[in-house]
């Protein structure tokens, strides 16, 4: 049942799966669900400045009884209301009743104003007043890492991206290119192949690897999402399929497994390429022709 526990590069260990309040909004719910995540056995939350949750999380830590040492929180600068990060750090300790957090990171490289570089180095500076004890990225690319690596005395210690079989062949380079330099890939939304995109061709071998081995879709693509080397970063309002998750960690995927689900995402990802150009097409259209019946009704040309 319980996931490895794997050590950053610099030095201190991260769980190896976190419960994510992303698209939780805020109030009552994300605190009951980080509590429930909380009790069945998750002792990793993630956060961000722009999930507008940080303190509902940071009540339902303390509501926990869990102490400090034994919970790992990670949030994340979002350039939210065009505050900097030495200001956003602290708004978020705040906000999250600590005077710490595990890791802290960029959300995107866009965010890192007015240059990686110059933004890297606050990260930097906030490892070192000790409000964080790791700090990373997320959503960053192989290139950006590169820029980032040039100028850095601390290397990220985690970059956090999107990771399912229908995004891996696009994610590869970066996936290799944390690898090669020690640094961790985060994955979420590993279970979009299921919750958002069903019926494509990841299904057939999904199906197939859960049912010769007795689990469900869900945990064989968490287990692939281990067999990359990276935390998982998941979440749900249901404890059973919390528990399920926190079971997946022992699952282990053959070779065979994880080349048929990956195989499955290059012929998928092509397919939901054309698919999502056609929609776009399709609004297209219909912004077009909207836009074509208000200037007629108001007599006027469109350019």
């Amino acid at each position: 049942m319980p996931w490895n526990t794997i050590k950053l590069n610099d030095g201190h260990t991260i769980p190896g799966i976190a419960y994510g309040t992303w698209k939780m909004g805020n109030g009552q719910g994300p605190i009951d669900q980080v509590e429930q995540a909380l009790s069945v056995g998750f002792n990793h939350v993630d956060t961000a400045q722009s999930y507008r949750n940080e303190a509902e999380a940071g009540v339902a830590i303390r509501e926990s009884g869990l102490a400090r040492g034994e919970i790992f929180i990670t949030t994340k600068y979002s350039g939210l209301d065009g505050l900097d990060i030495p200001t956003s750090i602290e708004n978020s300790l705040k906000n999250l009743g600590v005077t710490y957090v595990d890791l802290y990171l960029i959300h995107g490289p866009q965010l890192a104003l007015p240059d990686i570089p110059t933004a890297w180095k606050q990260m930097e500076d906030i490892k070192k007043q000790g409000l964080a004890k790791s700090i990373g990225v997320s959503n960053f690319g192989a290139a950006e890492l590169e820029i980032l690596l040039a100028s850095a005395k601390v290397k990220p210690a985690a970059n956090q991206i999107l990771l399912h079989p229908y995004v891996y062949a696009r994610q590869k380079s970066t996936v290799e290119f944390a690898a090669k330099h020690g640094i961790l890939v985060e994955a979420y939304s590993s279970l979009t192949p299921i919750t958002s995109l069903p019926g494509g061709p990841v299904d057939k071998p999904l199906y197939a690897i859960a049912e010769r081995l007795k689990v469900t879709p869900d945990q064989v693509l968490l287990a692939w999402v281990k067999a990359k080397g990276a935390v998982v970063v998941t979440t749900s309002s249901k404890k059973s399929r919390l528990e399920g998750y926190l079971n997946a960690g022992d699952l282990q995927l053959s070779s065979d497994d994880i080349m048929a689900l990956e195989e499955a995402g290059v012929r998928g990802a092509k397919q939901f390429a054309a698919k999502a150009y056609i929609r776009k097409l399709a609004v297209m259209a219909l912004v077009g022709a909207f836009a074509l019946r208000v200037s007629s009704y108001l007599g006027i040309g469109i350019l």
